[in-house]
């Protein structure tokens, strides 16, 4: 924003003056924020820093001691330079102490062999001033003005970083808590450099504030939320060129050594417009949508009371009071198909996934709201009048939708006796994470089956490594040959069901668990005609949560210090050592096997990762703890 000392030298009414350097060149790069002109020589205590001083001497002191003083003073507090006109009090050049002086405080030091009226030098650098002032002003309005534009128009995040990096010509990075990175624009640059190694390079740019700069990385960061919810931070690197600001030990730190102001504000708007678009974020779809869509998201984001939305779907012919409500989620096994790519194919698959739905539960003859909930999913809700019917008419569903499929060429047909064996009550028990909250996987019988003497056989047991903490964890809901994986049909699908409910007022939870078991569900390499809750392991619990700021909070909270450990010390790897320890059922040595260390390194390097955190090794209820932030931070680092 300010010219640098070696612009100003270069203007006209300077250079008329026949300026020379004569110490300090190295600071030329400063910059000037003002032109301050002075005769007296405690001048220093009405400064600020930042200013070009004039002088022509004829009130500096006349011994050494005192010019010593007077150049100290200046350097103290930040001065960008000084400029000595000779012929009043200095006829050949300025005295070797003031030169002396300077060159050691690294100040520049500047004679005018020639005499130049200051007011025209004065004049020459405040409007370069003033001009920067007004493009920085220019700036900063354009800079509202975008990101104002972008949160009318919804922009996605991966505008908002693009338009970020153009505005300030830096690299930009969107990270969640957990340091992945959620997006990123190089401005040009290697995005390969810029992410290599980014969760390390991350855990070391801590800034102080909500909103700062870093000076040992150089990084400017800024935390995004909203409503007292954090959920990342926005990154710009600068300069662009990753070449980090230094300054002399014995300078201050001025706010010329951080970045410009107009990047601090478009750092800040664009991070505010990150968090408005995740508030009021929907799916894109035009004013005439659905009746059934707009009933359905009614249900799952509350926009609507749900006496009305029982009125709408009346009228259209969908009993929902006093009926047995079961929340579907149907959608496709893979993101992008091979062979697809593009918005406009992904609408087209979705809108025939759509169409699919509905004719299969014409042809099972349900009653239900249908249409898609977003971008991948297709969600219904099944209105049945007898709740005992609920298994038989989830199969009816699913193999309706496998001939559907089967029918337009994109799907592998399952028999109807399979999909019944599957679906059978015998087969779909009530959900351990259901209605029955008391019964669930976390509820109070968990907290006894590691209390009693079975507690060694269990996820830290001898048996640890077939638990569902071990290490053959992905196979905990086992019973599947992996050759009949769905993933390896064309066009597999997933089909999830939420725990039935008795009204209506229930229905948003039917249908959020539906929607939380198929995107788990996609980790799973089974092929079910149904998914419900009791086939999600822990695995797949943490996956679907993976995206959740509080998943993230509770594995920095319980890994946080030892991953800033690792950061900084790549070599050890003390996470990999409490993984082995873990994996092995606690046995320190299984553990040390595993890790292919000594028993005593190994020993040594468990009371290292004790002392980090600060907990109990041998205590159960620590090490469950650390062993599901470990699975939790696997589920976050997976896309």
């Amino acid at each position: 924003m300010f010219p640098t000392v070696r612009e100003v030298l270069a203007l006209d009414p300077v250079r008329h003056g026949a300026p020379r350097v004569v110490a300090g060149e190295a600071g030329l790069d400063r910059p000037v924020r003002w032109v301050h002109v002075a005769e007296v020589p405690d001048i220093a205590t009405l400064l600020g820093g930042g200013e070009l001083v004039l002088t022509t001497g004829i009130g500096l002191p006349g011994d050494d001691a005192g010019l010593r003083a007077f150049i100290g003073d200046l350097a103290d507090v930040g001065v960008s330079g000084l400029v000595v006109e000779l012929g009043r009090r200095y006829v050949s050049g300025v005295p070797r102490v003031m030169v002396a002086t300077a060159e050691r405080r690294g100040l520049p030091l500047v004679e005018l062999r020639r005499a130049t009226p200051f007011v025209r030098i004065t004049e020459a650098v405040h409007a370069l001033i003033v001009d920067a002032q007004l493009t920085e002003l220019r700036a900063t309005e354009e800079i509202h003005q975008r990101f104002n534009d972008l949160s009318v128009e919804g922009a996605d995040a991966a505008e908002v970083i693009r338009q970020a990096a153009e505005l300030s010509g830096c690299p930009v990075v969107l990270e969640n808590l957990s340091r992945q990175v959620l997006g990123y624009d190089p401005a040009g640059e290697s995005a390969e450099l810029l992410l290599d190694g980014w969760e390390q390079h991350s855990r070391r740019i801590r800034p102080a504030g909500r909103t700062a700069y870093d000076l040992d990385s150089g990084w400017l960061v800024t935390v995004v939320g909203a409503r007292g919810q954090d959920w990342g931070r926005l990154l710009l690197r600068w300069p662009a060129s990753g070449e980090v600001v230094t300054r002399r030990a014995s300078e201050p730190i001025a706010p010329e050594v951080g970045p410009p102001t107009r990047l601090t504000i478009l750092i800040e708007r664009a991070a505010s417009t990150l968090a408005l678009g995740r508030l009021i974020r929907r799916d894109a779809e035009g004013l005439e949508r659905q009746i059934h869509r707009t009933l359905l998201t009614a249900l799952l984001d509350h926009s609507r009371p749900v006496d009305e939305v029982a009125l709408r779907a009346k009228a259209l012919g969908v009993v929902l009071e006093r009926r047995h409500l079961v929340g579907v989620m149907v959608r496709h096994r893979a993101e992008d198909p091979v062979g697809e790519s593009g918005p406009e194919a992904a609408q087209a698959r979705l809108r025939d996934l759509s169409e699919a739905v509905g004719q299969a539960l014409r042809e099972a003859k349900l009653t239900a709201l249908t249409s898609a909930v977003d971008d991948n999913s297709v969600g219904a809700l099944l209105a049945l009048t007898d709740p005992a019917a609920e298994d038989r008419a989830l199969s009816a569903f699913a193999s309706a939708l496998r001939r559907v499929r089967l029918d337009a060429g994109t799907g592998r047909a399952t028999s109807g006796a399979e999909a019944s064996r599957a679906t059978s009550a015998g087969d779909v028990p009530r959900s351990a994470f259901g209605a029955d909250g008391s019964r669930s996987a976390f509820g109070a019988e968990a907290s006894r089956s590691l209390s009693g003497g079975e507690a060694s056989r269990s996820a830290f047991g001898a048996d640890a490594s077939r638990s569902a903490f071990g290490t053959d964890a992905g196979r905990v809901t086992g019973g599947a040959d992996p050759s009949r994986s769905a993933g390896s049909a064309p066009g597999g699908v997933i089909v999830a069901a939420g725990s039935g409910v008795g009204s209506l007022r229930e229905a948003r939870r039917s249908l959020v668990e539906a929607r939380q078991i198929a995107e788990a569900a996609r980790r799973d390499r089974r092929e079910l005609p149904i998914f419900r809750l009791p086939h999600v392991g822990l695995a797949g619990l943490l996956h679907l949560l993976r995206d959740e700021p509080r998943l993230q909070t509770f594995v920095e909270r319980e890994l946080g210090a030892l991953l800033d450990y690792d950061a900084r010390h790549p070599r050890e790897q003390l996470l990999d050592t409490l993984r082995a320890y873990l994996e092995q059922g606690r046995n320190k040595t299984a553990g040390a096997a595993a890790a292919h260390l000594s028993r005593p390194a190994f020993y040594e390097r468990l009371a290292r990762i004790a002392r980090i955190l600060d907990v109990d090794l041998d205590s159960v209820e620590a090490s469950l703890s650390l062993h599901v932030a470990l699975l939790a931070l696997e589920a976050v680092r997976t896309p």
